[in-house]
């Protein structure tokens, strides 16, 4: 065995400790760089490497080489301009540094919440998204189809080609290569996805006060479309759907209790019990909230933006596993030695008794926020200092059972004119065969999760 091989099957056996609740030999180093942070480390011209993402290998390769981590650093976006820019998206827009940018845009008027309530598909499809993204003009339907259709291509195609890379990168320098293709998922939490481009910051305020009844019919209306969005093709024990969670930390707490978070928690439940595992990125401070966290699905990823880490550690160590709060603007004030011996606090606060991964905050926007010689000085430190030196391998805390768990009955399914399932399309035409229909069925789940993407 070559020693690469033997660096990645060392690095697999950490995490797949993590993921089953068991004491890893190491504190695992999850660090990754945005796209368009490497490109810019790498000297590339942003706005060429995004409509040619093939150009981002051997920038990834330049961060392998100069920064330590257990995982791929990078190589692939949720953000092309392939699909954005061809579909003349409003809610996401290439500033002028060549990163897209989220402006708070509302793809509904308070007059639709109705039409989303009784079809709420429909309502996305025939009014949202075509608000949202001029390109798709329906009174213009030979340019909108040609403009999807490039745009569907493009989304395809980025995708392909940077899984390509990471895949490569992988196997080259040995990195963490545990979770199977399809094992992944995005979605939102059901309000987040309102708050997000349907009904914008600024509308959602104003929701919750005037017309809650109309929200949180809404929301129910909306949880069977972000349970499927999120739905990964295949299950594992060591892939995630990530979900960003946005709104909680702007909320009261009596808002929070009643319109966000039954529905999230359900969401959760309903994963679980198909044996599927959650990633979410708590963002601001979830201080307040931890006591709910510990009622979410044993094992969920923990991602903290801020907090305090004697808290989590102690309210939520036990069941889930925590990542994040190493706060990544601490590097530009900081002498490499102060860097490290953060990095060390967080290590002897967080990894006893193992359930932890370590991260930073938040991924640093742009070249200029990263000092490579600090990271790799602090990701190479918790590589050395991290180190269990005792009971690997033993179990620790919760573990994650999947019968623990069951499907709400009440939930609302997935109905609609513009999603048909495999057994609607065979009684629909009586001549397509079983493997047509799966392959017809696998572009309808294409589709629809390229067309929810959207808006998330």
């Amino acid at each position: 065995m070559s020693d690469i091989k033997k660096i990645q099957q060392e690095r697999n056996q950490n995490f797949k400790n993590i993921y089953e609740s068991k004491i890893p030999n190491r504190v695992p180093v999850n660090i990754t760089l945005p796209f368009e942070t490497i490109a810019e480390l790498a000297g590339l011209n942003l706005l060429e490497a995004q409509w040619n993402p093939e150009l981002i290998e051997p920038a990834v390769q330049y961060v392998s080489e100069r920064m330590y981590t257990d995982v791929v650093p990078g190589g692939t976006s949720l953000r092309f301009p392939s699909y954005y820019q061809t579909l003349q998206s409003k809610s996401f827009v290439m500033g002028t540094s060549g990163v897209f940018q989220h402006p708070d845009v509302s793809g509904m008027k308070p007059e639709d919440f109705d039409y989303l309530i009784s079809n709420p598909l429909e309502c996305i499809y025939e009014i949202v998204i075509p608000r949202l993204y001029t390109g798709l003009d329906l009174n213009n339907p030979i340019e909108m189809m040609k403009k999807f259709t490039k745009a569907f291509k493009g989304y395809q195609q980025d995708k392909a080609i940077t899984g390509a890379i990471e895949s490569r990168i992988a196997e080259k320098y040995g990195y963490c290569s545990i979770v199977p293709t399809g094992s992944s998922g995005f979605t939102e939490a059901p309000y987040d996805f309102l708050a997000d481009t349907l009904r914008g910051f600024r509308g959602i305020a104003v929701d919750i006060r005037r017309r809650p009844k109309q929200l949180q019919a809404a929301i129910e209306a909306l949880y069977p479309i972000v349970l499927k969005k999120g739905m990964p093709k295949t299950i594992s024990d060591y892939g995630h759907v990530f979900m960003p969670l946005h709104m909680p930390t702007f909320m009261r707490e009596v808002d929070f209790a009643n319109h966000w978070w039954p529905s999230f928690k359900r969401l959760l439940e309903e994963y679980a019990a198909m044996g599927i595992h959650c990633k979410i990125f708590c963002e601001d401070n979830w201080d307040r909230y931890l006591d709910y966290l510990n009622d979410l699905p044993t094992n969920t990823v923990l991602l903290f933006e801020y907090g305090t880490p004697k808290r989590i550690k102690e309210k939520v160590g036990k069941k889930h596993i925590i990542s994040g709060l190493y706060p990544v603007t601490y590097f530009k004030n900081h002498t490499k030695e102060e860097c490290v011996d953060l990095a060390k606090e967080l290590i002897d606060t967080l990894a006893p008794g193992g359930k932890y991964i370590f991260d930073f905050d938040k991924r640093p926007l742009s070249g200029a926020e990263v000092d490579l010689e600090k990271f790799n000085a602090v990701t190479k430190a918790v590589h050395e200092y991290g180190v269990y030196t005792s009971n690997i391998g033993e179990v620790v805390g919760d573990v994650f059972y999947k019968k623990d768990y069951t499907i709400d009955p009440k939930n609302r399914t997935l109905d609609s004119k513009y999603y048909l399932t495999k057994e609607q399309m065979l009684k629909e035409n009586p001549s397509l065969t079983e493997t047509g229909a799966d392959r017809m069925a696998s572009v309808e789940d294409e589709i629809f999760d390229f067309l929810n993407f959207l808006l998330m």
